[in-house]
């Protein structure tokens, strides 16, 4: 297996407030993330979700255990760079992310950072801004644009560094259903062009779409596998407090009624085409 990113007995702890006791928010956590997958991350506030994909950008440091990102270790300062080049990282508030009064300059201040020359600064500019669909607004103020639009152009500040991995920290969670549709469909894009994808979110229909889920409660991973594979733990989700697919549920329930629904259905895509045989 080509990994891109290895985790090894992960322990993350912080100090909250005047208290003494640190907090333990990764409990000793193993995982490895297969170049190219797209992984969904899911789990309530305080499962170490965003805390985790904030040390696989080097944004965090391990208090104890180690991360490599494509062979680079996270604690190294002399590869930190390199980390964040290859593992991009695109956060919830698109607001927080925007640094220009124009969009183009905007997408170009990752390249520029890295050292890229001018005209290949151009090319990749030109090109993340198509892959997101925001060509035509290039010489708009991002101040002026939507809450999906401007995520979109933080994306393409991404995409613009070129990176083998891109890490989304809840990026549809401040946008309306269109806007999350969209940034959705733009992250399905990047995968299909190689991209490995970890993405972190608390909505379930954007986590059927990953290749693998993963869930983590209490700094720890609950349940790691397919996404019908996860889903079907429905019991044990719940006991987490955290609700499962729509379709999952609808499956359930159409299953007791004496329909005969396969379990591997938990997309809306999928469950329309089952229900349309019966048409």
């Amino acid at each position: 297996m080509d990994n891109i990113i290895t985790i090894e007995n992960l322990i993350f702890e912080y100090t909250r407030g005047d208290e003494s006791q640190p907090v333990r928010a990764i409990d000793n956590l193993n995982l490895e993330i297969e170049r190219g997958s797209f992984t969904a991350i899911i789990g309530k506030n305080g499962s170490g979700k965003s805390t985790l994909a904030k040390n696989l950008n080097g944004l965090l440091l391990p208090t104890e255990g180690v991360i490599y990102v494509d062979g680079f270790d996270t604690r190294d300062d002399d590869s930190i760079w390199n980390v964040r080049q290859t593992a991009g990282m695109v956060f919830q508030n698109p607001d927080n992310q925007l640094v220009s009064a124009i969009v183009e300059d905007d997408v170009a201040f990752g390249p520029e950072n890295l050292g890229i020359e001018p005209a290949e600064i151009r090319r990749r500019v030109d090109k993340a801004l198509a892959d997101v669909n925001m060509g035509q607004f290039k010489k708009k103020a991002p101040h002026l644009l939507s809450g999906g639009q401007k995520q979109r152009i933080a994306i393409a500040g991404v995409v613009a560094m070129k990176p083998k991995c891109i890490i989304f920290d809840e990026p549809t969670a401040m946008l309306d259903p269109k806007g999350r549709s969209e940034i959705m469909s733009i992250i399905d894009e990047l995968h299909a062009e190689g991209i490995t994808v970890i993405l972190i979110t608390h909505f379930m229909d954007e986590a059927v779409r990953a290749d693998r889920v993963i869930i983590m409660h209490e700094g720890r991973i609950l349940l790691d596998g397919a996404p019908q594979e996860v889903f079907e733990q429905e019991e044990l989700i719940r006991s987490v407090n955290l609700d499962v697919p729509l379709m999952v549920e609808m499956g359930a329930k159409l299953r007791k009624a004496g329909i005969d629904v396969p379990k591997d259905i938990i997309t809306e895509e999928k469950m329309v085409e089952f229900i349309c045989q019966y048409e």
